[in-house]
């Protein structure tokens, strides 16, 4: 596990709170007990997944386990948010071992992909035809995610964790609102009732599947048992790989994925990175996630806040933390194999405090900091151009922590609602690289995220592991919602640390997304109407009261045991097994 530490002497002249990771904590759960008394908790997406999770803790299973059986669960049950045709990050803290790794399961791009494949006599092609396009499809890397965690960590044999999601999809089962939901409303912007095979699939007899049908995917239960009895071997070679290359390729708009690079992905461990906010300490994986920029965030709100006396302006300093951290995530974050990302000083206590003071005025153009005014041998702002990446929140995030302590933190996508909507063995595949920049160059300088063969596109995705101040695990979150992702889990990250709610109010407070000169404010409720009026007050560009359908699902480890927050804007549940 690799830890940034930020020592306090760097810092102690900033602001009176301190936001650095002290010398003598470098190993996070260092010394730690192996007992543990807590029970165990699942929060996911979908009931069923939550069940499948729950099943597979109570034959003895490690976390990672749970995980990967709620997921596959998942890809069933809510396809149009992930599943095995996409990809995730799973961040896994391992309570016997001290241990805490990253496991880097992004799309990678196809050797074909050239950096203006997005682009059409000189102008970027329009959102929609990009997406629904075969050229946006990347390499899955779930699946190979899911081995590389397992040989680690599974406690159960690897066959074993497929079985719920086996089972349900031969059993069937019925639809939920939501999936109900998504498919009406997606047939009008994508190739989901056209493509033959999908069309059959979740347009039956021409109409969109309804609320409590009877769904069954015997396709799909066949492609797990192949995983499960061959190994992953079974998924990116032979049929099934044949199958989502011929996927891919087909028109319109055909991509030029093939099965050399489903042969070659690797999933990749990674060291996590850590980072201080007052005498805790926030993890998450690093580039090409974003989740190390909840540290950035935290970092800034607590310098911003130091001065805040009420709710409003504590709001305030977490809306201007925001325009500070996107404005560096989005111009400097990228394929760490490709780019050299400087992480390490963007979460550094004397960069927060020069960024800090870069705050800008409420209806001002947002604009990067410069890593190299800090440290001489950091990436210049100069060296990229602007990047302004629109990602769609088409998927899902799960909080696990199993009867021995151990957590995972797994945020999965397959980019937009129902991915490309093209489909291979019983699944939906990505359009995740759609994710990359678009536009390769802006004002005569590649864009940092810019697209490359074999390249991972940024992720917003940001599975986060807080730990506490004796070191022990404190709390697991994460979200959906494409570029709102970083939003969502900061709000519930600072709900639970600095503005004292629960797991389940802070995921029920209005979301507040600050990207950009213009802000959005969830105003469902007269919390959220009040926030936006008094955010317009001050100055900034509130845009219009919209959804913001955030799918936060957090744990947060309590004094008497362990409390869940599920996301009522999606179908989130908590599931629990009590401590013998």
């Amino acid at each position: 596990m690799r830890i940034i530490v930020l020592f306090i002497i760097l810092f102690a002249a900033a602001c009176n709170s301190a936001t650095e990771i002290s010398a003598d904590r470098q190993g996070v759960g260092k010394g730690l007990p192996n007992s543990w008394t807590k029970g165990a908790m699942v929060v996911a997406a979908n009931p069923h997944a939550v069940a499948a999770a729950i099943e597979i803790l109570e034959q003895g299973g490690h976390a990672v386990d749970a995980a990967i059986a709620a997921h596959t669960v998942l890809g069933l049950v809510e396809p149009q948010s992930s599943g095995i045709g996409g990809g995730g990050f799973m961040l896994v803290y391992d309570r016997a071992s001290n241990n805490l790794s990253a496991y880097d399961g992004r799309e990678t791009a196809p050797a074909g992909a050239s950096e203006d494949m997005f682009m059409h006599d000189g102008k970027a092609l329009g959102f929609l035809k990009a997406w629904q396009s075969g050229v946006s499809v990347g390499v899955p890397g779930a699946v190979a995610m899911y081995q590389l965690a397992h040989e680690d960590h599974g406690r159960l044999a690897w066959s074993k964790v497929f079985q719920p999601a086996i089972r349900l999809a031969t059993d069937g089962f019925e639809v939920s609102p939501r999936l109900a939901n998504m498919v009406r409303g997606m047939a009008r912007p994508t190739r989901l009732d056209d493509n033959p095979v999908t069309a059959k699939y979740f347009y039956p007899d021409g109409k969109p599947l309804s609320m409590g049908h009877l769904l069954k995917n015997r396709e799909y239960a066949e492609t797990l048992k192949r995983i499960a009895g061959e190994g992953i071997q079974a998924f990116y070679s032979g049929d099934i790989a044949a199958q989502i290359v011929v996927a891919a390729q087909a028109e319109p708009n055909g991509g030029t994925l093939t099965v050399t690079d489903m042969e070659n992905y690797r999933a990749i461990k990674r060291e996590a990175v850590c980072g201080g906010f007052r005498n805790l300490t926030i993890c998450a994986p690093p580039p090409p996630s974003s989740g190390f920029v909840q540290i950035m965030i935290a970092g800034l709100y607590d310098y911003l806040a130091t001065d805040a006396t009420s709710h409003s302006e504590k709001v305030q300093a977490f809306v201007d933390a925001q325009r500070l951290s996107y404005a560096d995530r989005d111009h400097f974050v990228a394929d760490p194999a490709y780019i050299d990302v400087p992480f390490d000083v963007l979460i550094r206590p004397d960069y927060i405090r020069y960024r800090a003071k870069e705050r800008f005025a409420p209806d001002a153009a947002t604009t990067p900091g410069d890593p190299a005014a800090i440290d001489s041998m950091a990436t210049a702002a100069s060296l990229w151009g602007v990047d302004t990446t629109v990602e769609i929140g088409g998927t899902t995030h799960l909080s696990i922590i199993d009867q021995y302590g151990n957590a995972v933190s797994l945020t999965a996508s397959v980019e937009a609602a129902f991915g490309s909507s093209r489909w291979a063995g019983g699944f939906l595949l990505n359009n995740e690289l759609t994710d990359f920049a678009k536009t390769p160059a802006a004002d005569g300088r590649v864009v940092a995220n810019a697209i490359a063969p074999g390249k991972r596109p940024r992720s917003s995705m940001s599975p986060i592991i807080v730990f506490d101040q004796n070191n022990d695990l404190l709390m697991v979150t994460g979200s959906p919602g494409g570029n709102s992702i970083l939003a969502y889990v900061a709000k519930s990250v600072l709900g639970v640390l600095d503005w004292n709610f629960s797991a389940q109010q802070a995921v029920d407070y209005p979301n507040i997304f600050a990207r950009g000169r213009s802000i959005r404010v969830e105003a469902a409720d007269a919390t959220g109407q009040q926030l936006a009026a008094t955010l317009s007050a001050l100055g900034y560009t509130v845009q219009k009261p919209r959804n913001e359908t955030s799918g936060l699902h957090m744990i947060v480890v309590r004094p008497d045991g362990l409390e869940g927050g599920a996301d009522k804007r999606r179908e989130g549940t908590v599931g629990i097994l009590q401590p013998n």
